[in-house]
Formats: C-alpha cells, structure tokens, sequence
C-alpha cells in the first residue's frame, strides 16, 4: 500500500506492550486537532485494540471479509472475487468525526493468502487514498510490513520502553526494516513509559546508528496509565496531558 502523492503514511510498530496503540491514539489525536482531517486509522494489530483506545468498536475486519470471500467460491452470485471484497472491506470501515478505522483482524482459516494480500494492498490503496494522513498501527515487530502490506511511508515510528531488551529490540527493528529494503522518510524513535526527564544514555549510540530524525522520550504517566488500563477513548485525553503533548513532535 502507498498513500496517494498528497497524503501522508505513518506506521507505528515495536515490541508488544510498549505503548504502540497509545502513541498511535495519541498521535491522530494531535492530527485531528491540527485541523489534518480526515485521517484513515489501520489496526494490523491482531492483539491490538485500537478501536477502543478511539472510541469506536469494530464489528467487522479485513481477515473475516477475506474469509467470506474464499468461503464463497462456487457459491451462485453475480459479482467477482474482487468485487466481493471491496463491498466487504466497505463495509468493515469504522466512519467517525473526523476519521475512519479498519481492522485487519486475525486470519481465519488455512489455505494461501497470497491472493488475497495482493488484493488487500491494492483495494486498501485506494481506500487510503482519500485520506490526507493514513495512521497504521502496527502488531509487534515487523510482519506487516515485511509482507509488503504497505511498500512505503512517510514516518517510519519505532516505539520501545526503557529497558535494555526493548532499546536491543528498536535496534534490531531498525536493521530489519534495512533488510527488508523499508522505504521511509523519515525516521521516529520514541522511548515511552519513562520515569525520568531523561532518555536512557544508550540512545545516544542508537540515535547515531539509525540517524534518527526524530527522537523522543513520553513520560510515564499515570492519566494515560488510566486510560490504557480501562480502555478508555485517547481522544477524550486532556489537552494539557504531558504525553499527548509530546506527540505533537511525531506530526509531520
């Protein structure tokens, strides 16, 4: 998937439990507060629920309506495959005030996915391409993105906390997305849950390494703790938040 020549595609990815659906929530926050509007939300986190953390709920996913799809074959209609899909992924879309979300969901079922990746990526491209900002949340590591899901972005954001596995782990993210040949624009790490003013000293070496465009430290605190531990809506957060406000910094 790549945005059209006008919109903007970031994705959030790290290892699980480090905060990526909060910065992700926080993040179209700050967008839609900045009059970039409307934004189209993507949760890729099977585990994750984005939903929640914006105030919506996801009946539907891409996963079920590519289920539906291959469970239809032979089945007497009147439309194709493709066809089929599109209406389906229609209608899993969330529409809100001021965006739209979409669920991947879990896959069900056996059987190849490469058809209905290839698919995806195309039908998804379209539907993004309505969108000035696309915001993708990623699940942990970088399986989405090395199944070429999305081919480009704009903001590549790395999220870990401030342990010596999570920095090891944001800098080993980093040299598989060069592996995997990632195109970004820029680059955003972000070191999250931090109980101190200060970022962690080894960042320094990893900043250089990955020549960073940006990097950030988000407190740890206790509003967004809150929020997270009740799934309670980011969007109603307060303006004057400490974490919210630091994202600010991710909005290109």
């Amino acid at each position: 998937m790549s945005a059209n020549k006008n919109s903007k595609l970031i994705a959030i990815t790290g290892k699980g439990g480090v905060g990526k659906t909060t910065v992700s929530a926080l993040l179209i926050k700050n967008l839609l507060a900045a009059g970039k509007s409307p934004v189209l939300a993507i949760d890729a986190d099977p585990n994750s629920c984005l939903d929640a953390a914006l105030g919506v709920c996801v009946t539907d996913t891409v996963g079920r309506a590519r289920e539906d799809v291959r469970n239809s074959a032979g089945a007497d209609i009147n439309v194709s495959k493709r066809e089929l899909l599109r209406l389906k992924l229609e209608s899993a879309l969330v529409e809100e005030k001021g965006f739209d979300l979409i669920a991947m969901g879990r896959p069900e079922g056996e059987g190849c996915y490469c058809y209905a990746n290839n698919v995806l990526k195309e039908i998804i491209a379209e539907i993004s391409s309505g969108y000035p900002y696309v915001v993708l949340d990623n699940e942990a590591g970088l399986e989405n993105l090395s199944r070429r899901i999305v081919q480009k972005v704009d903001l590549m954001i790395l999220v870990s906390d401030a342990s010596n596995s999570g920095l090891q782990t944001l800098l080993r993210l980093f040299e598989l997305a060069g592996e995997m040949k990632m195109a970004y624009g820029k680059l955003a790490l972000v070191v999250n849950k931090l109980r101190s003013d200060k970022l962690p000293d080894r960042m320094k070496e990893i900043s250089e390494k990955t020549k960073a465009d940006i990097v950030i430290g988000l407190p740890d605190d206790d509003e967004v703790s809150l929020f997270a531990q009740e799934n309670r809506n980011f969007l109603q957060i307060s303006d004057s938040n400490p974490v919210y406000k630091k994202v600010m910094e991710l909005v290109i």
